[in-house]
């Protein structure tokens, strides 16, 4: 009985050995959480540029074709962008120390090399709708690119990264049907499903 014990032991040390080699596990949830908080925050911002004082459940009343709306719109995303990662990579850090583990090894290269393609190709699209006038694919974009790059690196990380993707996929698809709502998608793509998400991912893994 007792070696039956001690192997099963073994075996669940090489397997929790090999999953460490090939998997980043090294993702906070608690970087999620904040993740969502700025995208929030940035989504109220842009709701002040871009509506009040009215509702944003709506198109809008005023087109966003003036330079200095845009150019603070831009500003608004990459602030968002910046704070995000930012965070992201600090907080893996931190949690690689607590699990004795390297934060660039295998995994993670292999995990920034599965979201560079949609990632980059998706920014690239957004870079030329912007540039075209087509700002209401936007935001579907986004949503869209964003999802098939987290499902494409979930074979690098988490099981869970994958399901996150199918929501912003199916979020961002459900805001091309409804144009006008681009920025209440935006906030629960972006904002709320990433506190979700990141809730699950701290008190499943990071306790």
């Amino acid at each position: 009985m007792k070696e039956t014990s001690d192997y099963e032991k073994d075996l669940f040390s090489i397997r929790t050995m090999m999953e460490r080699s090939v998997k980043f596990l090294s993702l906070s949830g608690l970087s999620g959480i904040l993740a969502g908080t700025y995208a929030l925050l940035g989504s109220m911002v842009v709701y002040f540029i871009l509506y009040f004082p009215n509702s944003p459940f709506g198109f809008r009343f005023h087109y966003i074709d003036e330079k200095s709306t845009l150019l603070r719109l831009i500003l608004v995303a990459l602030f968002v962008l910046i704070f995000s990662l930012s965070t992201g990579y600090l907080l893996s850090v931190r949690k690689a120390k607590k699990l004795s583990m390297p934060i660039w090894n295998f995994a993670s290269k292999q995990l920034l090399a599965d979201l560079f393609i949609p990632l980059a190709s998706g920014g690239l699209l957004i870079i030329i709708l912007l540039a075209q006038g087509y700002y209401g694919i936007v935001a579907p974009s986004c949503l869209v690119f964003y999802g098939l790059a987290l499902i494409h690196g979930s074979r690098s990380t988490y099981e869970e990264v994958r399901y996150l993707g199918l929501i912003e996929i199916g979020l961002g698809l459900a805001c091309a049907i409804f144009p006008g709502f681009g920025l209440i998608f935006w906030a629960l793509g972006f904002g709320v499903m990433h506190m979700v998400y990141g809730s699950i991912m701290y008190f499943r893994y990071d306790r």
